[in-house]
């Protein structure tokens, strides 16, 4: 059976930060991998995991800003890997499978936003290739080590801007018969990071792992708004007229720090034993909030990538796109 989309008591809001997330909770023994963990939201999370004692693992494709952005924290692992590269995704598995027995906690943060039209070497869009299979090439690769764990949980960042039509979306994934739009693309690739979660969550309930997928709110400063026009981030409200950003997190927008709190939330709040295959945001479960034609909402999940016909599909899909199935 599926969570439901309900709301539960929870101690933190839409201000709370990372570090508040954990304060009092000991990951001592823990093994957490954190793609794109050293920059934005990613670094925030390693840095309040790393906090509460947990063992670090970041895989990147930037090694040199990995190194400078975590020399703070000599303890974090730093490993290579790019996420529109299938052999990259296989050989960093292979070795952290050959180094580690266990992995705790899975924490699919790195991805790209509303990027110019770019194709990996399969001929796949950036978005979708980075945000959606890779991360699933990944996800399966390491099931066997998260399955040997009691407990395991998997993180998928989504984002409000999730909503799709999903005739459209599993009739041209990558753009190849429709015009290309990038704001499109990466709501699609979204969209599906929330269908990912629950299908991982279907497979691994008997393996005992758990998966969420995560809305942490809009952040400007970080390296995932470097493609946005700051005339749509001004209008939407996320900057003033000299580009700051405003924070105001009961409406969204918010710092890198209180960004990450929900993904760390999902990742080790004990309120969610149990309750995987949901989509957070503010440190809760969010309710679903139907499709209006004409009135976009950033609010709530959309029911169209909550259904569980539609997450066996993209299941489906990224298996026949990547060739790749749990072991």
């Amino acid at each position: 059976m599926f969570t439901s989309q309900t709301p539960i008591d929870s101690p933190f809001k839409a201000a709370s930060t990372a570090l508040e997330v954990v304060n009092g909770i000991n990951l001592a023994g823990k093994t957490i991998i954190v793609t794109g963990g050293y920059s934005g939201l990613g670094l925030e999370a390693v840095r309040a995991l790393h906090a509460a004692g947990a063992k670090l693992i970041v895989p990147t494709r930037n090694m040199e800003k990995a190194q400078q952005n975590l020399t703070d924290l000599p303890n974090v692992v730093i490993e290579s890997m790019d996420l529109m590269d299938p052999a990259s995704i296989d050989t960093f598995a292979a070795r952290f499978m050959n180094t580690y027995s266990k992995l705790d906690i899975l924490i699919n943060n790195a991805g790209t936003m509303a990027a110019p039209l770019t194709r990996d070497a399969r001929g796949y869009e950036s978005q979708f290739s980075t945000n959606v299979l890779g991360h699933f090439q990944l996800t399966s690769r390491l099931w066997p080590v998260l399955a040997a764990t009691d407990g395991a949980r998997v993180v998928m960042l989504s984002s409000a801007n999730h909503r799709l039509n999903a005739s459209d979306f599993f009739r041209d994934p990558n753009f190849e018969q429709s015009p290309y739009d990038p704001w499109k693309a990466y709501a699609k690739s979204k969209g599906a990071n929330i269908m990912l979660a629950k299908a991982l969550n279907h497979f691994g309930r008997s393996k005992g792992i758990i998966a969420f997928a995560v809305h942490p709110g809009g952040i400007i400063d970080t390296g995932l708004a470097r493609h946005m026009d700051m005339n749509i981030a001004k209008a939407f409200g996320m900057v003033d007229d000299e580009g700051k950003a405003i924070i105001d997190p009961e409406n969204g927008w918010k710092t890198p720090e209180q960004g990450a709190s929900t993904i760390v939330w999902a990742a080790t709040s004990a309120l969610l034993d149990g309750k995987g295959g949901v989509y957070c945001a503010d440190c809760n479960i969010e309710p679903e909030v139907a499709d209006v034609e004409g009135k976009p909402t950033l609010k709530g999940v959309s029911p169209v990538v909550t259904d569980p016909v539609n997450s066996g599909r993209l299941w489906q899909l990224c298996q026949q796109l990547t060739g790749v199935g749990l072991d």
